[in-house]
């Protein structure tokens, strides 16, 4: 992709972008406090947006083995046999869970990777991870996200994801249904990571092992984690919300390129929630301005989040977007319940299904609790006090909130990693990072 595609500055787009302008100047103001120059770096692009789709540049990525290199394999698991009766017959593909296994040939260490919002065990981000570690030595299993469709159905109890706590134990039960599957893999060691919502995710899940010790991780590494996960929902609301030049005030740019992401959709029969999406989309003839091509990391989002709301109202029968006793085959078509869902944002979806859930589940109160709950804030001692963790972040990364850098930095101290660019994991296969990972597994 061309460099020139996002320059969100004022000049480009003036006070017709206000929410955006305001999140950039928002994610500039962190970027001096980098623990890298960007200099030293050397990570090419500037701009978080274009980073964060765009990702490396071939030439600057790691050396890793290729598909045809690595003896890999996808393998299912039979979580919730319950829902293979109560799940319509089109949802045949997710009624078992489905992982990737890459294989040493001999005794190795064992590295889980967790998916990104919304993403399967077989995305971009988590593929580039896997040759990563492969390439190291590690047996490496990918994990689908417990906020993807096929974990929501396939082994997640509640079928309400965002609880991180809750998903924590439902990501434990399938790593220990892997071990138990594959009980002939010769492991010395486990490690642990995730990206975005995954790293999130891999904190819970090291805090649930101290406990239940079916794995003992050796080290645990989050990479470009949510701090607070109410902040980096809101900042990625902000980029579909913001208002288009040339339509009226009361029309949001999310509201403007719905037919399109609905045509796209028709076409395509799925959305993927990864940046090859975003690729694909541009080169199509539904192609949209470098205005536009800014803001479509938000819609993602808003993909994502449709997701989560359908299928876990669908799974509860809440007839929130799927009225109560709709029939459901093969032959149905899901356009109209997608569009309804797009409609619900990651707000609508708290409000309406993970509050309520919580509540009658957990006893809660406010919102206010249950942001506390489900964030990195709710681990602060622990992710103090155990050396085994690591971070590594971009200080350009428009998730992050204020203070957000600072509860990282006084919370892991020398074992934390900043980079002065990279937007939102945009520079996760750059090799510098790949170098800094390997090192810290080292450790």
């Amino acid at each position: 992709m061309p460099a020139q595609t996002l320059t969100p500055s004022m000049e480009k787009y003036p006070m017709r972008l206000p929410l955006l302008s305001a999140l950039l100047a928002l994610v500039m103001s962190s970027a001096h406090a980098a623990d890298i120059s960007v200099e030293a770096y050397g990570y090419p692009l500037s701009n978080p947006f274009e980073a964060t789709i765009a990702s490396t540049p071939l030439e600057l990525r790691a050396v890793t083995p290729t598909n045809e290199d690595i003896d890999q394999a996808d393998y299912s698991l039979r979580l919730r046999p319950e829902r293979e009766f109560t799940l319509p017959d089109n949802f045949w593909a997710v009624k078992k869970l489905t992982y990737r296994l890459a294989r040493q040939p001999g005794a190795a260490p064992l590295m889980f990777i967790i998916s990104g919002t919304g993403a399967s065990y077989a995305a971009g981000k988590t593929e580039a991870l896997k040759r990563v570690f492969y390439g190291a030595g590690y047996h490496v299993v990918q994990l689908s996200s417990p906020t993807s469709f096929d974990f929501i159905a396939a082994a997640s109890r509640f079928a309400t994801p965002g609880y991180s706590p809750e998903d924590a134990q439902d990501l434990y039960r399938v790593m220990q249904a892997v071990r138990a599957q594959q009980h002939d893999l010769p492991v010395t060691e486990f490690h642990l990571t995730g990206y975005s919502l995954g790293a999130l995710n891999a904190a819970f899940v090291s805090q649930l092992d101290e406990t239940r010790q079916s794995f003992n991780f050796k080290r645990v590494m989050l990479i470009n984690p949510p701090v607070n996960l109410y902040t980096s929902i809101s900042n990625l609301n902000k980029l579909v919300q913001t208002r288009v030049e040339g339509i009226d005030s009361t029309t949001t740019f999310y509201e403007l390129i719905l037919e399109k992401l609905t045509r796209y959709y028709r076409q395509q029969g799925v959305i993927d929630l990864d940046a090859a999406m975003l690729f694909d989309f541009q080169q199509s003839a539904l192609r949209l301005s470098d205005e536009q091509m800014a803001m479509l990391i938000g819609s993602v989002f808003r993909f994502s989040s449709a997701d989560i709301a359908f299928t876990s109202d669908l799974i509860n029968r809440r007839g929130l977007i799927v009225p109560p006793g709709y029939p459901i085959d093969e032959g149905t078509s899901l356009e109209p319940f997608f569009r309804r869902a797009l409609l619900c944002d990651f707000d609508c979806y708290l409000t309406e299904q993970l509050i309520p859930m919580w509540r009658a589940r957990q006893d809660g109160a406010g919102l206010q609790q249950l942001i506390q709950q489900v964030s990195l804030y709710a681990l602060e001692d622990y992710l103090r006090d155990s050396p085994k963790i690591g971070v590594m972040h971009n200080a350009d990364d428009f998730i992050l909130g204020t203070g957000d850098l600072g509860f990282l930095r006084r919370t892991f101290g020398e074992r934390m990693t900043l980079y002065p660019r990279g937007g939102h994991c945009g520079n996760l296969d750059y090799r510098v990072n790949a170098n800094h990972m390997l090192e810290f597994f080292r450790g």
